[in-house]
């Protein structure tokens, strides 16, 4: 029985120490890499590489992080919800779920001065 590459891939990434750190760091809240090195005790090097190959299987995004004084930044958000794998009739089956991570902070919160202080205290 031959195993679908991409099952491979998807379980060398996940089995990969550094990979989980900086999943599980970006899904409190978006990091730039300085905050992720800082956060996972990793190198900065350490920390792009393993974004770069979180992003070909799209299970952390880039975004911009916006500076009023024109410093824009990179952050990084996790987009993976759920991994699953499945062995039925002999076959490997694999789901990832993704979330799709608020566009602003605030975004979620219903109640318009809820929204505002989360966005104020995001600038």
């Amino acid at each position: 029985m031959s195993e679908d590459p991409a099952v491979g891939d998807i379980l060398d990434l996940l089995s990969d120490e550094y990979a989980r750190d900086i999943l599980a760091a970006a899904s409190v809240k978006p990091m730039s890499a300085k905050q992720l090195a800082d956060q996972c005790e990793m190198s900065q090097p350490t920390v792009y590489r393993r974004v770069e190959w979180l992003q070909e299987y799209g299970l952390i995004e880039e975004q911009t992080q916006i500076e009023t004084g024109g410093n824009d930044y990179s952050v990084f958000a996790a987009t993976l919800s759920e991994f699953s794998l499945a062995l039925a009739e002999g076959d490997f089956e694999t789901e990832i779920e993704r979330t799709e991570p608020p566009a602003f902070p605030g975004q979620d919160e219903q109640d318009t001065a809820d929204r505002f202080t989360k966005m104020w205290e995001n600038l």
